[in-house]
């Protein structure tokens, strides 16, 4: 069983579903053709979002995360748009007119162009553009919002943007890789008692403040179970798993997990992986299934990502998990198998406060466009219909039963 105040629901991003962000830097790499598809209109959901809601409250979500865009607010440096400011009040109070509490991301992988023009993460003044921002936001939404997500997902953004390079501005080196890590955690610290202090001068609500982290448990391949793999792992999960909590974890009252899959490692010759292993989940073929994106079906590494959590005394916030299919039965064994883990934690006495799936509706998904389909949702991206999944009216549900 779940417990009776726990948050269910489901996660979006501005960029993702909004539409015509042209202020960020995700605009400009799209029209310089870096993914599948420009976003350009994606669900509409700038003036939708009421219809979005109707539709969660619906499905008895009590919960929804959402992203608040920078390029919106600030489209200039120091220069706030109060007219955005006032669209995103009323997007919260229509939340929660409709008994859904907001769980508001404020950085969801998009810059500001002339954030970015400055040399966005790398520039080691970063933390201080961003603490303006957050100033204006706290000071604005301070009586109506609890729950805030300074940034998410920093070890993904600065692996794809400044590693791999298939995120802007497209760098390929590790060394600025880890610099913008780094300058990401330290906003995100100065961020937390910058939240902290607005709220304990000028309201009642206690706030709870955190990161959404992308997790992966890390396993030894049984074809190739040796030394120089289980270093391997070893290292992996310390840098990609505990390197950004254990820098911020002073300064964390919950920790957002987004999870999806797990990761077998293998230094397998004929592979031709690296001396202390790399990624064979889908050479080896240990995936049972592999969704759109080829990610690969792994329920149990929720549960054992959830149990060394514990070490940390927070609260554990589940604030994305979900699979693109097309096939829409697959993901309700998705949610059901993943719950089950969630349920078995909780009687296990492991602090769980809230699922919420990724995502509530099918959208922009960054340089892979609009094919995957993670929404409970589906979206006519011709005519902007919205129409209930099957997978959606079974994790309401779950969600009015209050168990799996």
């Amino acid at each position: 069983m779940f417990p009776k105040n726990f948050l269910w629901g489901a996660t979006t991003s501005s960029h993702q579903i909004e539409g015509s962000n042209f202020n960020n830097d995700w605009w400009e790499w799209e029209q310089k053709g870096r993914t599948k598809d420009p976003s350009g209109d994606a669900c509409r959901s700038y003036t939708l979002y009421e219809k979005d809601f109707d539709l969660a409250q619906q499905l008895n979500h009590n919960a929804h995360r959402l992203s608040i865009e920078w390029s919106r607010i600030e489209p200039a440096e120091g220069k706030i748009n109060q007219e955005e400011l006032r669209h995103y009040k009323k997007v919260i109070a229509v939340l929660k007119a409709r008994g859904i509490e907001p769980i508001v991301t404020v950085h969801h992988f998009t810059n500001p162009g002339w954030f970015s023009y400055l040399g966005g993460w790398l520039n080691d003044r970063a933390h201080k553009y961003f603490s303006f921002f957050i100033d204006t936001l706290t000071e604005c939404f301070k009586d109506d919002v609890r729950y805030w997500i300074t940034i998410n997902e920093p070890m993904v953004l600065a692996w794809h943007s400044y590693h791999l390079g298939v995120w802007p501005p497209g760098e390929k080196s590790f060394l600025k890789m880890w610099r913008a890590l780094n300058n990401m955690l330290k906003a995100h610290n100065i961020a937390y008692q910058k939240i902290h202090k607005v709220y304990q001068k000028r309201t009642a609500i206690k706030p709870m403040v955190g990161i959404a982290t992308n997790l992966r448990p890390f396993y030894v391949c049984p074809k190739t179970n040796n030394m120089p793999v289980h270093v391997g792992v070893f290292f992996r999960h310390r840098m990609y798993n505990m390197y950004s909590l254990d820098k911020i974890k002073r300064h964390m009252d919950f920790i957002g997990v987004n999870y999806y899959e797990g990761e077998y490692n293998s230094s397998d010759p004929e592979l031709k992986l690296p001396y202390f292993g790399g990624n064979c989940t889908y050479l080896h073929g240990h995936n049972p299934h592999a969704n759109q994106l080829g990610w690969h079906f792994d329920p149990n590494g929720l549960y054992e990502t959830m149990k060394w959590l514990k070490k940390y005394k927070r609260p554990i916030f589940i604030t994305e998990n979900g699979t693109c299919e097309e096939d829409d039965s697959w993901r309700i064994k998705f949610i059901d198998e993943h719950l089950k883990r969630v349920e078995k934690a909780i009687a296990e006495g492991i602090n769980v406060i809230g699922y919420l799936h990724w995502s509530l509706l099918d959208n922009f998904e960054w340089h892979h466009g609009f094919a995957p389909r993670f929404g409970l949702i589906e979206v006519d991206y011709k005519t902007y219909e919205r129409r209930i999944k099957p997978s959606a009216l079974h994790l309401a549900r779950i969600i009015k039963a209050g168990k799996v």
